[in-house]
């Protein structure tokens, strides 16, 4: 059931509509595509009570302009890029009331990539595969498999009965550094580099350049070198895959990858640390540092809790003091959120 629309004024640089994607159809050749900064996504889908798989808006660098036509909540988590309502400051990482006939729009930020926009109900745009994700790459999913532009219109789902704006806890609140360092597992086709290649490779800065992507990061810097050809026999291409093809510079993989590569993949980036990849804007740069698979699977653990429902909820009543009063015989129930920084 649609309770109202977004009216797209301005579509911005690259404005998407994007779920946690469709897996299970790579073997397919299809991308699993969804949310670039999953941990973003979830916690602004939290924020207005939606379940973690509702559709959002994924807004990167430029934002767009936006009118509500109808009373909704909101919340916008990831990079600061500015967000202004009707002229006025938005807050993030907060449920925020809109009324109809308000207008988003954007001024600029200058850390992080990627803003996430999540709205009471989700996007009801019509699922494909299974999700509302966009595919850049095949063209379908979200609007006509496309970024937003002037005149789109987005439907509204109905919100979940009863489900109030939940607190996102300040200590969840991420910073976006310019610089970043990201842990990856080694191989599989380690063996295709020379040792001095993994040396430069794991002990390099690189800079992430302006042909990066939803497909993936270019990276500019030292040259990796490869033993012998810069190719192999195509094979399944995980998120975070770190790839270098012939001139030797990193390729990291991120939502929208291709299903299958040809070039060695020299490790991957462990699921906890793809987040902040999503988020470095061209000039940033990337660090590499090897963890064992069994610490990658520890921190994989311990990320996955920082969004789990449950979890999410306990922090929030760890942080809440209530009391109840009774004045002039009638009862009262106040609570207090506590607000320190960290």
């Amino acid at each position: 059931m649609t309770v109202g629309t977004i009216r797209v004024i301005e579509g911005g640089l690259l404005t998407t509509v994007q779920d946690l994607g469709r897996p299970g159809y790579q073997m397919l050749g299809v991308s699993p595509a969804g949310a670039a900064d999953e941990y973003a996504f979830r916690l602004a889908n939290w924020a207005v009570g939606n379940p973690p798989e509702a559709a959002g808006l994924e807004i990167t660098l430029v934002g767009p302009r936006l009118l509500f036509t109808s009373d909704t909540l909101v919340a916008l988590t990831g990079a600061d890029l500015g967000p202004v309502l009707d002229g006025q400051p938005l807050p993030m990482w907060q449920a925020v009331r809109v009324r109809g006939g308000s207008t988003l729009a954007f001024a600029g930020g200058t850390r992080g990539c990627r803003a996430y926009l999540a709205v009471a109900g989700g996007i009801d745009v019509p699922p494909v595969l299974g999700s509302r994700s966009t595919d850049l790459l095949g063209r379908f999913g979200g609007v006509d498999g496309r970024a937003l532009r002037a005149g789109d219109e987005l439907p509204l789902g109905q919100p979940p009965p009863g489900a109030p704006p939940r607190p996102i806890p300040p200590e969840l609140v991420p910073l976006y550094p310019e610089e970043v360092e990201a842990r990856v597992v080694l191989g599989p086709q380690e063996d295709h580099f020379t040792s001095e290649g993994l040396r430069v490779f794991l002990g390099s800065p690189y800079v992430v350049t302006p042909q990066s992507d939803r497909i993936g990061l270019r990276l500019e810097g030292p040259a990796v070198r490869h033993r012998g050809r810069a190719d192999i026999i195509s094979d399944g291409m995980p998120a975070g895959a770190v790839q270098v093809p012939q001139d030797g510079r990193p390729l990291v993989v991120l939502a929208n990858r291709q299903t299958v590569g040809g070039y060695p993949k020299i490790a991957t980036v462990i699921s906890a640390d793809l987040w902040r990849l999503a988020q470095l804007r061209p000039g940033n740069r990337v660090f590499f540092r090897a963890v064992t698979p069994e610490e990658a699977h520890r921190l994989a653990i311990r990320h996955w809790q920082l969004w789990d429902e449950d979890q999410l909820a306990a922090r929030v009543r760890q942080r809440t003091t209530r009391w109840q009063l009774t004045v002039a015989g009638f009862r009262y129930s106040l609570s207090l959120e506590e607000s320190t920084e960290e």
